[in-house]
């Protein structure tokens, strides 16, 4: 398969602090990816940094050959944590995932006939065409990360990275979660999934990964499951206090 993704000796630091270190993985074109790691990890910060949205201090980054920051706007699609989110802000459903289209837009682009089309094609997708007139703070956090993965389809892009989707979600809106990324992948997209769920690994992910600052585990979800890296990292962390945040 074609290489997608190509991470190497990743560093990245917050001041004094070491966020990741020698962080090595690569990811291929239809291929779902999940980084599993205690709290503090470094997990977000590998998304960050892989949509160009952090500066790392060493190695190297390659999306699609390209540097992140060098990509057109709109390749890479981006969905943050539900926490990170404003949700008070005045916007509907529809307003949401229409900004998914601004990447290509630009500062001077039309909202034409096909940037409506994508829309709601990616409202079709996630079951949220019955709802786009609805203010955002009106839905359920179900609904709402339903909302921001439909923001991210919508974008049109090349490369998804999810950070922990299904946190706080109801067991049908992950599993409706858990379709779309499938469907997806199967076009030759590569996914990028944070999680802490490990319940349904294999039938999310192709692969597995387990991160704690640098890769300790790579392979599918039974190798790495068997392998018992993620539980003896939790393991650690607990009883020697290790838990940071990401």
């Amino acid at each position: 398969m074609k290489e997608a993704v190509v991470v190497r000796d990743l560093v990245v630091r917050y001041d004094s602090v070491t966020a990741l270190n020698g962080a090595t993985a690569t990811v291929c074109c239809g291929e779902a990816l999940g980084i599993v790691g205690p709290n503090g990890s470094g997990k977000s910060t590998f998304l960050k940094a892989i949509a160009g949205l952090l500066q790392p201090q060493s190695g190297t980054i390659g999306v699609l050959g390209k540097a992140p920051r060098a990509l057109k706007p709109g390749t890479i699609a981006y969905v943050p944590q539900i926490e990170a989110v404003d949700w008070t802000f005045p916007a509907t459903v529809w307003d949401v995932v229409a900004m998914g289209r601004f990447p290509r837009l630009g500062l001077f682009g039309r909202f034409g006939a096909h940037d409506k089309a994508a829309v709601w094609r990616a409202l079709d997708l996630v079951k949220m065409r019955d709802l786009a007139r609805r203010h955002i703070s009106a839905l359920s956090g179900g609904q709402q990360q339903r909302a921001f993965m439909a923001r991210a389809i919508a974008q049109e892009p090349q490369v998804l990275l999810l950070d922990e989707p299904t946190t706080g979600v109801d067991a049908s809106t992950e599993e409706a979660l858990r379709v779309v990324v499938r469907e997806l992948v199967a076009t030759g997209m590569p996914v990028i999934m944070t999680t802490h769920d490990l319940d349904r690994a294999g039938d999310w992910f192709d692969r597995l990964m387990v991160l704690d600052r640098r890769v300790l585990a790579i392979g599918t979800p039974d190798e790495v499951l068997e392998s018992g890296t993620y539980a003896g990292i939790r393991e650690h962390a607990h009883v020697h206090g290790h838990l940071r945040t990401d």
